[in-house]
């Protein structure tokens, strides 16, 4: 009998249970009390590079000159019919003026500045609080000056501020209505999948108690740095899916085992020391992946990261302590009329397994071309940063970033801010902007507040800031500007940012790889398998990122899934996306290769242990994947653009990760090598520690 540190700690957490229950609920209730305000906590902004050109021109023009940066709140207003002469829009300038005097996050108002034909004025004011902060503003002014605007004279709040404001908005919307759709979808996908009332309860207070507790400690990070409002939607998307997955293999392995052993405790040990060593693992895993995201300098990545990296570190808390502890013959209560409480074994799965086997060549020939025809559209893959479409066409940012762009060109919503050393020519550098191709304005520039001799220069372009070409305009400046000038604003931004996630991609993905590659090495204890894993996951993030591209950069569907497309793929989605997706597949990989480890163990047949691994997991990697791709379709139909890029790319990951790979590929692969899959040279076996499954 295997009496490993896991089997002790799963009999040591059942016959202490009350005990675990106790600390979990003191732990629970704690932390709880705080997880309600998490999400006002939170910030919208944080989308930009530590230590690029275009950070520090906006840190000092927040110092130097008033804090008219890329973070300032613009209003615009409009009449077809008035002009900015009239009295009633006069007035109602003074209106918008008053509104933002009385905001103290935003400095006195500027004059406002008409349109060539009158019938348009802007009204801005600097930012005087950190970015965060000034979204916090933005979504108090909107209150204010929603009841200035009328038939006659529209009023519209935007800028980058009202812009996250409003995405904020719409981001609560579409995870409200996700919930509303994902719990009822889950709770039926989790009463099929385990044919008992009473142990479909399980993966929800193993996900609630991780993810509570969880929420509660962000909300304590907060007090002390800014964290992205999607550290929350990450977190709990990730803590629903994976908990569901760990309750699933857990709790279908100690069926299996109190099947073969009436002793519960022993039964709760088995289990920890078989399925719940591959949870460890397929955990550890995914934190290590997620991770690799730590490496990218954006405030907004970080955050994100670390949020879903505590919460699933909660939840494989939960999964290893608070189920064991659980886990009792009262989970085979409130039967299905269907549920057989001792057939834990598909025969019908172990049939197909041994059909794939006998095809093997043809078959893995046959998904490999299925995989690599459904990823081809990467070859023309466009990345770009999210434009002003992914608001919905009544948003105020919207509505503002239209009106200037119709009343003072197109490039006039992204204004590029340039300061010029006080040791530079300032009438040179502005001839030279005033001559880069597409420049089509250049202000007269600003001397810094502060007497350092530093100036603001203020250009427009005549390129749209959406689209991706507007980042061409920013490379040429910096291309052909003296040395010590520094490019910012929007734009530069945003092009900061898309080139830094470009640059870092390469990294992140190979730091991903290898670290798989090491934890499945440790976790399987053979070299060829664990390679195996690793390529078998790029095949499935291959596909999953060809199908997005179809989607959002050639539109495919958009009108049904209800999308704009910008013509490109968030910037984000090839680092991110691949971080989360490779974490997603190395769940499955770890615990099927995990199970086919112990059956060889057992057996030392390479094919009786793929056929006994699919025959003991297949349904609970189906119902698992289910509830994922459930989960993810629910956050993908009813969320913001970059919600639907990340849920419809995760739903087809899982997908076919959990049916074309796991399921077909693995065995037909596992056949064609045999047990050279398992071979480990003798100078790693001394390495690595003995890690087994079989008891």
């Amino acid at each position: 009998m295997n009496h490993g540190i896991l089997f002790v700690l799963g009999n040591w957490a059942h016959s202490h249970r009350r005990i675990v229950w106790t600390a979990w609920a003191i732990l629970v209730i704690s932390l709880g009390v705080f997880a309600p305000r998490l999400e006002g906590a939170l910030s919208g902004a944080m989308w930009e590079v530590r230590g690029s050109d275009s950070l520090q021109v906006r840190e000092l023009i927040d110092k130097e000159f008033g804090g008219l940066s890329s973070q300032s709140a613009v209003v615009v207003l409009h009449s077809d019919d008035l002009t900015v002469e009239d009295p009633a829009f006069a007035q109602r300038i003074a209106a918008v003026s008053a509104a933002l005097a009385n905001e103290s996050a935003f400095g006195p108002a500027l004059p406002a500045q008409p349109s060539p034909d009158g019938h348009t004025a802007m009204v801005q004011a600097g930012a005087l609080v950190n970015p965060t902060e000034a979204v916090r503003a933005a979504e108090r002014l909107h209150g204010d000056l929603d009841g200035l605007g009328d038939g006659t004279i529209s009023v519209a709040l935007t800028g980058s501020p009202a812009f996250w404001a409003d995405f904020n908005d719409m981001n609560s919307e579409g995870m409200r209505q996700a919930e509303v759709i994902t719990w009822p979808v889950t709770l039926v996908i989790l009463v099929l999948a385990f044919g008992t009332l009473a142990a479909a309860g399980l993966p929800l207070i193993l996900t609630a108690g991780g993810l509570v507790s969880a929420m509660g400690v962000l909300f304590g990070i907060t007090e002390f740095t800014d964290l992205s409002i999607w550290t929350f939607n990450f977190a709990m998307m990730f803590a629903l899916a994976l908990g569901i997955d760990y309750a699933l293999f857990i709790v279908t392995r100690f069926r299996n085992a109190l099947h073969h052993d009436p002793d519960v405790g022993v039964a709760v040990g088995e289990t920890m020391a078989s399925a719940g060593k591959a949870i460890l693992f397929s955990g550890l895993t995914v934190i290590v992946s997620l991770s690799a995201v730590l490496l990218v300098p954006v405030p907004a990545f970080q955050s994100m990261a670390a949020g879903m990296m505590l919460a699933v570190g909660f939840v494989l808390l939960a999964a290893m302590t608070l189920l064991p502890a659980l886990l009792g013959p009262w989970v085979n209560r409130l039967a299905l009329p269907w549920y057989a409480a001792d057939n834990h074994r598909s025969e019908r799965w172990a049939r197909f397994a041994g059909a794939v086997q006998k095809h093997a060549v043809l078959t893995a020939a046959g998904v490999v071309v299925l995989l690599l025809v459904l990823a081809a559209p990467v070859l023309n893959l466009k990345t770009g940063m999210p434009g002003i479409s992914v608001l919905a066409e009544d948003r105020s940012a919207r509505a503002g970033y239209e009106s200037i762009a119709a009343a003072y060109g197109p490039g006039a919503p992204g204004p590029i801010q340039l300061i010029v050393p006080a040791d530079q020519d300032v009438s040179a550098v502005t001839e030279s902007v005033r001559l880069t191709p597409d420049i089509v304005a250049v202000y007269p520039a600003q001397l810094a507040q502060s007497g350092s001799g530093d100036s603001l220069l203020t250009a427009i372009s005549n390129v749209d800031p959406s689209t991706p070409e507007s980042g061409k305009v920013i490379a040429e400046l910096r291309a052909n500007l003296p040395e010590g000038v520094l490019v910012g604003g929007p734009v530069a931004e945003n092009h900061d940012l898309d080139q830094t996630l470009r640059n870092r991609a390469p990294i992140v993905i190979g730091v991903v790889l290898a670290l798989g590659f090491l934890l499945l090495l440790f976790a399987l204890q053979g070299l060829l398998i664990a390679a195996i894993g690793v390529v078998l996951n790029l095949l499935s993030v291959g596909a999953a990122f060809g199908v997005g591209a179809l989607l959002f950069q050639h539109g495919i569907g958009s009108s049904i899934l209800g999308f704009e497309s910008q013509g490109y793929l968030t910037s984000w989605a090839p680092l991110f996306f691949f971080a989360l997706i490779f974490a997603i597949s190395m769940d499955y990989t770890v615990f099927l290769l995990a199970s086919t480890r112990e059956h060889y163990e057992h057996t030392g047949d390479p094919d009786e242990a793929v056929r006994a691994s699919i025959a003991h997991t297949a349904r609970p990697i189906i119902a698992a994947a289910g509830v994922m791709v459930a989960v993810f379709l629910t956050f993908g139909l009813a969320g913001t653009l970059p919600m639907k890029e990340m849920g419809l790319i995760l739903a087809v990951a899982v997908l076919a990760d959990a049916v074309l790979v796991r399921l077909i590929l693995v065995p037909a692969i596992l056949k064609i090598v045999g047990k050279a899959a398992w071979w480990l040279p003798g100078w790693i076996d001394r390495l690595l520690p003995d890690v087994r499954y079989a008891h």
